[in-house]
């Protein structure tokens, strides 16, 4: 059967396959493999070929059916569901890394590099380490490559991440008291503006509304359309209005209690009016 670039076959159409989800890191981004004749439920274990090489992922979804033409390419196939002695070698890899992470913490010391190292990752086949890290700025790190590259004889990547990034790596406890959303089940970020704290009447305090990882809270996202659905029937603040107590501008808006608060033009006293006691003034 001949196919396509999109990975259709040609004449036939999308290519049909059963796909499963699997995730490498707890709330991680889930990728999709093909487990051809396997048997497999949510919570296996499973070996995957990634561009990173070979690695041990957890089974989160699936398997359902897939079109078999994702980037144009077929989904790669699960090599086979982890056992036991696979498991013995992730525990290993678990050890190796909290060794790699004091290492390369003394290297990094040794070179007085600014740079915090936040995470060690092996590859499940120990054909790649990776190190991830934060910074203000550039580092000119390839004398540390070369350094780590001696020691652990594999291959070396030094990662950059951001502060949001270095949050969901190593988790923690929201003002909220739970664990942080990036760190249990938030998959990627989104963008977060302080608009979206204005519209929902919170304090404009940075150390109110910033998570652990000093940017805003991403739970300022997650209720930001019921909000501005609820607005759509209000006019907007500094609108001026006519009320049963005189003319006024409006200078707060209380969707919870659906009303408005008008500053009276004569009294400049602030009132809290019902929506339809108010009109609008052209």
């Amino acid at each position: 059967m001949r196919y396509n670039w999109a990975g259709y076959a040609l004449g036939v159409g999308p290519v049909t396959v059963k796909a499963v989800g699997v995730r490498f890191r707890k709330a991680g981004k889930i990728y999709y493999f093909n487990p051809g004749n396997l048997e497999l439920e949510i919570g296996d274990g499973v070996i995957v070929e990634t561009a990173r090489g070979i690695e041990y992922g957890t089974v989160v979804s699936g398997p359902q059916e897939w079109h078999d033409d994702v980037n144009g390419e077929p989904l790669k196939p699960v090599i086979r569901k982890a056992d036991a002695d696979d498991l013995e070698r992730v525990q290993a890899n678990d050890a190796k890394e909290r060794e790699a992470f004091a290492i390369c913490q003394d290297k990094i010391a040794a070179h007085g590099l600014p740079m915090k190292l936040v995470d060690v990752d092996y590859t499940f086949d120990g054909s790649k380490i990776i190190f991830y890290f934060t910074a203000d700025g550039r580092i000119d790190f390839r004398e540390l490559v070369r350094d780590l590259a001696q020691v652990f004889r594999t291959r070396i990547e030094l990662r950059q991440i951001g502060v949001r990034d270095e949050a969901k790596m190593l988790g923690g406890l929201g003002c909220c008291g739970r664990e942080l959303c990036c760190a249990t089940w938030l998959r990627e970020f989104s963008p977060v503006s302080i608009r979206m704290a204005k519209d929902q009447n919170l304090s404009l305090n940075p150390a109110k509304i910033s998570g652990i990882c000093g940017r805003l809270m991403c739970c300022l996202k997650f209720e930001n359309e019921v909000y501005e659905e609820a607005r759509n029937g209000f006019p907007e603040v500094g609108t001026r209005v006519m009320t049963p107590d005189g003319e006024g501008k409006i200078v707060g808006i209380n969707i919870f209690r659906h009303t408005l608060n008008v500053e009276l033009k004569e009294s400049k006293l602030v009132r809290e009016f019902p929506p339809d006691d108010v009109v609008e003034l052209r």
